[in-house]
């Protein structure tokens, strides 16, 4: 990122960056690079903002869909889903300690703002 000059970072939703979401955090916030992810619990680890589905709702529908599939259901049968709602979350503490206003227009539109 210092060698390319970076001047944010998106870090891809997998699930290597989720179980190591907060060293990406860190790593950004030691570099002063604003972050983004997808997963609102990236935001709660320290990155700047996040605007994606409800991680949590999605480990609710997958384990719906085992429930069924071990009841005798075949999978042929069932339909595939998306996520329908999406949440931005602002880490105002990340904000300030990247010396970065977020615009109330932001801020008003935010799901949850991190204080």
């Amino acid at each position: 990122m210092e060698d390319a000059h970076c001047q944010a970072v998106y870090i891809a939703l997998s699930g290597f960056t989720n179980i190591h979401r907060k060293e990406f955090a860190q790593q950004a916030l030691k570099r002063r690079l604003p972050s983004i992810f997808g997963f609102q619990e990236f935001a709660e680890d320290g990155g700047l903002m996040t605007y994606g589905a409800d991680l949590s709702d999605g480990y609710r529908r997958a384990a719906y869909f085992v429930d069924r599939i071990l009841r005798g259901a075949s999978p042929v049968d069932l339909p595939a889903e998306e996520p329908t709602q999406f949440h931005l979350v602002i880490n105002a503490r990340t904000a300030g300690e990247l010396g970065i206003k977020i615009p109330i227009e932001v801020l008003l539109q935010a799901e949850r703002v991190i204080r």
